[in-house]
């Protein structure tokens, strides 16, 4: 199986769109959406629909579940809260009983997607130092990857058969039995990288062959769409920049 695995959309439609013309062209057997459909940007409705419509699986993000109203508002910046503000009038009933509805955890044989830690799902902390890994480690089993969103950097950390945690080298990797891995896609929708790009990742099971790729979009549109919409500039120009 050839699996897509995608996170932070953030309601960049551009950006969205350009990810999933890159999946047609690879032959992808399913998608899996590892949170974060909304929030900052303008087309949440859209992502939401296409989203729900193309992804086999995905789970809850922080701003999802802010949005609909299961995750408390002062634990955003004043960015993030007036987006989410934005976006919970923007949508319809329906789209957000769909927000409020996603689980915190998916899991299948091989594969686990959490937006943040699998330690403690619900509390979405950032997960990007090994130090930080080790409890999610702990949650998983030998040759298993854990997808995990939120930080917007994409990375892959891994635990040797000795138990010791590193990075990858590279946002590729070959899974081996013997290891455990947590595999960050990066954002598809506002990268923090300093890449502009948005991100996407294939897990090919067959090769068993994790990579983490980049597709340009059209940031000025997305940009645009936001300034139209009245969100804070601020979150259409640091797009410009991937940070």
């Amino acid at each position: 199986m050839r699996y897509g695995i995608f996170s932070d959309v953030h309601s960049n439609l551009e950006a969205l769109s350009a990810v999933l013309r890159a999946y047609e062209k690879e032959q992808i057997d399913g998608l899996m959406c590892v949170g974060d459909i909304v929030g900052y940007a303008a087309d949440p409705a859209e992502c939401i629909r296409r989203v729900r419509g193309l992804a086999d699986q995905v789970v809850a993000g922080n701003h999802d579940w802010a949005v609909a109203g299961r995750y408390p508002i002062d634990r955003f910046n004043f960015y993030a809260a007036q987006a989410v503000q934005w976006t919970n009038l923007a949508l319809k009933e329906g789209d957000l009983e769909y927000l409020s509805s996603l689980q915190l955890v998916y899991r299948q044989e091989g594969i686990i997607l959490v937006h943040g830690t699998l330690s403690a799902p619900e509390s979405f902390d950032y997960l990007s130092e090994p130090a930080e890994a080790e409890a999610t480690f702990e949650g998983c089993a030998a040759g298993e990857v854990c997808f995990v969103g939120h930080t917007h950097v994409a990375q892959i950390i891994i635990q040797g058969e000795d138990g010791r945690i590193g990075y990858a080298p590279a946002t590729t990797v070959t899974v081996s039995g013997k290891s455990k891995y947590i595999v960050n896609v990066g954002s598809v929708g506002q990268p923090r990288d300093r890449n502009p790009e948005a991100a996407y990742c294939i897990y090919d099971t067959q090769t068993s062959q994790i990579t983490v790729k980049r597709v340009p979009y059209d940031i000025q549109a997305a940009r645009q769409k936001i300034v139209d919409a009245g969100l804070p500039s601020f979150l259409g120009q640091r797009l410009r920049s991937g940070v």
